[in-house]
Order: C-alpha cells, then sequence, then structure tokens
C-alpha cells in the first residue's frame, strides 16, 4: 500500500514539473508581442515599408505623455463628435471597452475632429492599470496629466487639453477598423510604441514583420561600435547596408 501511494506521489510530482515547464514555455502569440516588445518602432516601421511598401507609422505629433516602450494587441475604440445631453450615457461603449478587454490589450481610441477634447483622464487610465492594458494610443487629447503621470501608465496622444468628450461626443463602435493618425487600425493589429512613436502591424504580417525587424535592429546595433572605432559613417553604411 505504501508503495502505491509512494509511487502515485511521485506521478503527481512529475505532473506538476511537466506543467510548470510548458507554462514557462510562450505561446506563439505571447512569443511574437515579446518580440515586438524588443525592437525598435522605426525597425517596425522600415520593415513594413520594405516588405509591403506600407506605412505603418502614426502622424508625427502622436507622442508619449512619459517615457513609454509597449507592445499589444488593439482594441478600437470610435467616438462620433455629436452635441448630446445624455452624459456618460452617450459613451459607455468606451468604458465597457475597457472593462471587458483582456489584459495586455493597447487601447485604440480614435476621436472624430478631436484634436480639441481629451478622450482620456485619469480614471480611465487608472481603470486600464489595473486591468492590465499594456497602453493607450487617443487620436483626440487627454487631460489629468499628473495623475496619469503618477499611475505610470503609457499613454499617447496628439496634444493635452482640459476639455471633455461628454455631452460633445457619443460612442460609435468598439473593435471597428478606424483611421488612427493617418494608419487604418483594427482589431487584433499589433501596436508597436516607443520614443519615436507609434507603428501599427496588420496581426497577418506580425510574424514577417517582427523577423525583418530584429534583423534591422540587429545591424544597426552592429554598427555603432563600427562608427565608433573607424570613425566613418559611409563605411559602415557601405559594410551593413543599414541606414
Amino acid at each position: 500500500m505504501k508503495k502505491i501511494v509512494a509511487a502515485g506521489a511521485v506521478a503527481a510530482a512529475l505532473v506538476a514539473v511537466l506543467s510548470l515547464a510548458h507554462a514557462d514555455v510562450p505561446s506563439g502569440q505571447d512569443a511574437l508581442l515579446e518580440g515586438f516588445r524588443l525592437v525598435e518602432v522605426a525597425s517596425v516601421a522600415d520593415a513594413m515599408e520594405q516588405l509591403y511598401g506600407k506605412r505603418a507609422y502614426l502622424a508625427h505629433d502622436m507622442r508619449p505623455l512619459n517615457a513609454a516602450k509597449f507592445a499589444g494587441p488593439a482594441v478600437t475604440v470610435l467616438l462620433k463628435k455629436e452635441e448630446n445631453h445624455d452624459g456618460a450615457k452617450a459613451l459607455q461603449g468606451m468604458l465597457d471597452t475597457i472593462d471587458e478587454s483582456a489584459p495586455g490589450s493597447v487601447y485604440v481610441m480614435v476621436l472624430e475632429d478631436g484634436l480639441d477634447y481629451a478622450g482620456l483622464g485619469g480614471l480611465m487610465s487608472t481603470a486600464m492599470k489595473y486591468r492590465g492594458f499594456a497602453g493607450a494610443v487617443v487620436d483626440g487629447g487627454i487631460r489629468d496629466t499628473p495623475q496619469i503621470t503618477k499611475l505610470q501608465f503609457p499613454v499617447f496622444s496628439r496634444g493635452v487639453v482640459p476639455s471633455t468628450t461628454v455631452n460633445h461626443y457619443r460612442f460609435a463602435g468598439r473593435n471597428v477598423p478606424v483611421q488612427c493618425a493617418g494608419v487604418e487600425v483594427r482589431a487584433g493589429d499589433i501596436v508597436v510604441a516607443d520614443l519615436d512613436g507609434v507603428a501599427i502591424v496588420p496581426r497577418e504580417h506580425a510574424a514577417d514583420v517582427l523577423k525583418k525587424a530584429q534583423q534591422l535592429d540587429e545591424s544597426e546595433h552592429s554598427m555603432f561600435p563600427f562608427i565608433e572605432k573607424y570613425k566613418s559613417i559611409r563605411e559602415a553604411v557601405a559594410r551593413f547596408g543599414r541606414l
């Protein structure tokens, strides 16, 4: 009887070890996102252009409130400009999107003609932070910047304004295709952001774009010590083929 119990304990321990080992192996999606978190946005933008001849980067005025670097799948929210007296009720869908999205998501909000309206502030940023969002990208303005900075939640926007969307906008769709600062974003597309800006990678091209971006990163990073040693950018470009 003791041998049977001991054998059972050994088997259970083996299953636990195997399960732990399996948990440490990232899934394909997790590995892909981890790769995008490490590469530079400039290399992602170059990779999209070289592979597909398409612009992937958002407008130059899409800037971070504070230093930030993240990557994650997009959840999109569209707000249409419409004067109303419905208060927060007209915007309920944008709040539901926060509460119902998976951890690791990037909240991509587009405000129609919204550069002078704050689509996101301290309350929504707090909710996203504790829901585990990777970050937020707002084609419009933001406010409550001291609170967002204190949270250390990464937010990109096209400006900072003290205004509100309440009574001026109406929720028009979740996870619908949107035009965000010059680039189409669909739900599930990969959003990659760092201090250079934001790039959008169509989900069907993600693996190829990541591979190319990693190659571009490796070439560029190899050039720095070469330039330091030989003091010539011309020779570095001729050798590595990267500029």
